[in-house]
Order: structure tokens, then C-alpha cells, then sequence
């Protein structure tokens, strides 16, 4: 019989660790933040939208009406309070950095219920080279992926409760919240409501395994008390009311005008785009890390330049495929709970991309997804019989290729062409 850890000494030491990785990425990502002092890539969309939400009366048109108000509204909160400049700017998205980093470990706490395995998906999402850029430009990414791994959390806590409601409304909450600062958020929601669907559903069948363990991914027996209520409750009102409520702030309590909003945003975001993008590309090549974006690239001098490139950290992400096909074949062969939530919550936000019409896409649509490849990359390499120290030896690889990435990354790393075009491994990354 396995004992159980008393909850009394757990809490405590998950909510001292989860301080320690808050503050300690707070201060890295802060480091060199206001390089450039100047508008750059998507800022020049963003910081505009949310210096006119700082107006008394904001003047019509309303600026950036293709995505929801909130990760804005904290640009502008930011910006009120330490001014119209660089840090102002871009303080919040290190301020959501690091809180989408305390929200991979409480993930990987509650996916692999062992400190060790947390800690190190945790690493891995911070040295996988996405998570570090998009959280040091004024862009909306980070914020839905702070609030969407806060959902996953919750929702991975709940899923191994026989009583889930309250982590499962948890769940919808952060869902609604990462929904309101892009429509990307939807993507977890949608894959919690298809798991507990697809759960629900066998259940109704009376659907069972003639070798049933506890370690299944489904059982016959979960959450025996939870409804239809509460599944409305916690996936449909919750977040709706949550995601409904962020748009008071810009139009007030005025029913048509944030229905207005509503189609607005639906019709840019589900538009055919015809032109194309410099540094466009689509969802099958994000994986492999065809095509990156080069947010900067600044010429200081005849052989000095000051580059930030959206790629990730090739030698995490590429070990990544590897670790989610063995963790595919323990799901299908072993049936394996950790394996079916790991490739859920990887795939739910990476295939939805395929599903819409839009055929403008960049690979920073690729963040939720390659974040949640730590937890694919932590599950293959403890499998059973893999060496204690295989984990903390990958970890460590990861680590020497987030530095050796810094002067593609890191605009305040000043490099040489010489260094740029050596990091600059494949043609199509130029």
C-alpha cells in the first residue's frame, strides 16, 4: 500500500518553490528588457491600443479590434503606472513570463506528483528559448499562455480527483481569462470539454478494461458526482462570464456593442488571409522549426547587430517529437494516464491550428504547444529503467543551447554577423 504525503506539508513547501521560480524568473527576464528603447515588431499594434485605452474618452475607431481587451488592459494598467517607455511597456509580459513558469511546475506537479519531474519541465520551458522572447515583447502571446497553463494545471489537478469540480471551474476560469487576451486561449478550453466528453461518454456506454488499473487513463469509476451542472458550470458559464466581463472596461455594460466586438474579432480572425507574410509559415512546420520570426534586427555598426529571432531551442524542441511518440505508445499500449494528458494538452492547442481557415501563420503560434513538450520531453526520459541522472543531463544540454541561442534572442547581447550567421544554421531561418 503506497502512503499518501501529508497535504499540510505539501502545500506549504509547492507554494514556497512556486515563489522561489516566480521570483527568480521575474528578475532574469527583467534583465535588459527596455533594449531596444523603441517600438518593435507587433509592439507597434499593441502599445498604441493600449496607450488609447489610458484616454479619458478614447477617440472611435477603436485600435486592434481583432483581438480581446485584457493582456491590452494590463499594458495599460503597466503603463500608467511606470510610464510611456520600454519598461512600461514590456514589464507585464515578464510579470506573465514568469507566472506561465510557476504555471508549468504546479502542471508537472500535478501531472507527475514528484517535485523533481516539476522543477525540470519547468527548465525545460524556460530554456526551450519561446517562452524567454515572447516574455520580454509587448505582444498579447504570454498572457493567454500564463492563463492557459494555470487551466491545464488546474484541470490536470481535477482530472485525478474523485470530487473535480472546484479545479475544474479553476480551469474554466484561467481558460476564460486566457480567452480574453486571445481567441487562442478557446484552444484548452476546447481540449478540457473534449477529455471530459470524451470521459462522460464512455462512461454513458458503460465502458470499461478487462485489466483495469488504477494508472488508466480512463476508469469507469471517475468523478462519480460530477453532472451536466456542473460541466456547464465550470466549461461554458465560468469562462464565458469571465471573458464577457473584461470587455466592460472598454464599452461598458452596452450589450451590442461588445456583441459587436464578438463579431469583429470572429471575422478577422477566420478570414482567408490572400497576401503574404515575410516571415509566414504553417502548423506542420512548427514542430521541426522551419521558418522563425525575426522580431529585431538592428545594425549598430559594420559588424556589430542586435537581434531578436523567434525560433526555440532545437536541441529541446526537436528531442521533443521523440518524447511524444514514446509517450504515444504508452497511451495506446499501456493506456497510460500521464501519457493521454501529456499528448492533450499538446496536440489540443498545436491541431487546432489546422482546423481554421486562416492561412496566415507564424510559428509564435506554436508557444502553447512547445511549452507543454517539457511535460512529453519529463514523462519519456523517467520512464522506467531510464538512469536517475538521463533527465538532468538533457536538462543540462537544453541549458547550453539556450546560451549558446542568447545572441539571437537577447537584443541587449550585441553579436557579429560571423556569430549571427553560424547560429543561423539553415537557409530558411534567414
Amino acid at each position: 500500500m503506497s502512503v499518501q504525503p501529508d497535504s499540510h506539508s505539501v502545500l506549504p513547501r509547492t507554494a514556497v518553490v512556486a515563489a522561489i521560480i516566480f521570483v527568480v524568473a521575474h528578475m532574469v527576464l527583467l534583465i535588459g528588457i527596455t533594449v531596444p528603447d523603441k517600438l518593435y515588431f507587433d509592439e507597434v499594434h499593441y502599445v498604441p491600443a493600449a496607450r488609447q485605452m489610458l484616454s479619458p474618452a478614447p477617440e472611435a475607431p477603436i485600435l486592434n479590434p481583432m483581438h480581446p481587451p485584457l493582456a491590452k488592459e494590463i499594458i495599460a494598467r503597466s503603463i500608467k503606472v511606470f510610464g510611456d517607455n520600454p519598461f512600461g511597456w514590456r514589464y507585464p509580459a515578464a510579470l506573465f513570463g514568469a507566472l506561465a513558469l510557476v504555471g508549468v511546475y504546479l502542471g508537472g506537479l500535478a501531472l507527475f506528483a514528484a517535485q523533481g519531474r516539476a522543477l525540470a519541465a519547468t527548465l525545460l520551458a524556460f530554456f526551450n528559448q519561446m517562452l524567454f522572447v515572447q516574455s520580454r515583447i509587448a505582444m498579447l502571446d504570454i498572457f493567454a499562455l500564463a492563463f492557459g497553463l494555470f487551466a491545464i494545471a488546474a484541470f490536470i489537478h481535477g482530472f485525478r480527483q474523485q470530487r473535480p469540480q472546484l479545479a475544474f471551474a479553476l480551469a474554466g476560469l484561467a481558460a476564460g481569462l486566457s480567452t480574453a487576451c486571445k481567441w487562442s486561449g478557446l484552444f484548452v478550453l476546447a481540449t478540457c470539454i473534449v477529455i471530459v466528453a470524451a470521459v462522460s461518454l464512455l462512461q454513458s456506454w458503460r465502458t470499461r478494461f478487462a485489466d483495469a488499473t488504477a494508472e488508466d487513463w480512463y476508469r469507469l469509476d471517475m468523478w462519480p458526482d460530477f453532472r451536466v451542472r456542473h460541466f456547464i458550470a465550470c466549461f461554458v458559464l465560468i469562462p464565458a462570464v469571465v471573458y464577457l466581463a473584461t470587455f466592460v472596461p472598454l464599452y461598458g455594460f452596452s450589450v451590442s456593442a461588445i456583441v459587436e466586438a464578438q463579431r469583429r474579432i470572429f471575422a478577422d480572425n477566420t478570414t482567408t488571409a490572400i497576401a503574404g507574410h515575410t516571415y509566414m509559415s504553417s502548423w506542420p512546420s512548427w514542430p521541426l522549426l522551419v521558418r522563425p520570426v525575426w522580431y529585431l534586427f538592428d545594425k549598430l555598426s559594420d559588424d556589430r547587430i542586435a537581434a531578436v529571432v523567434f525560433l526555440g531551442n532545437p536541441l529541446i524542441l526537436w528531442p521533443a517529437l521523440i518524447a511524444l511518440v514514446v509517450t504515444l505508445r504508452d497511451w495506446i499500449v499501456a493506456r497510460q494516464r500521464e501519457a493521454f494528458l501529456v499528448l492533450a494538452f499538446y496536440l489540443g492547442p498545436y491541431l487546432a491550428w489546422a482546423l481554421l481557415p486562416r492561412t496566415l501563420g507564424f510559428i509564435y503560434y506554436y508557444l502553447p504547444a512547445a511549452t507543454t513538450a517539457s511535460y512529453a520531453l519529463v514523462y519519456a526520459l523517467t520512464r522506467k529503467g531510464a538512469p536517475r541522472w538521463l533527465l538532468w543531463a538533457f536538462v543540462a544540454v537544453g541549458c547550453a543551447g539556450f546560451v549558446a541561442m542568447l545572441p539571437v534572442t537577447e537584443a541587449i547581447v550585441e553579436t557579429s554577423m560571423a556569430t549571427f550567421n553560424r547560429l543561423m544554421l539553415f537557409q530558411s531561418w534567414i
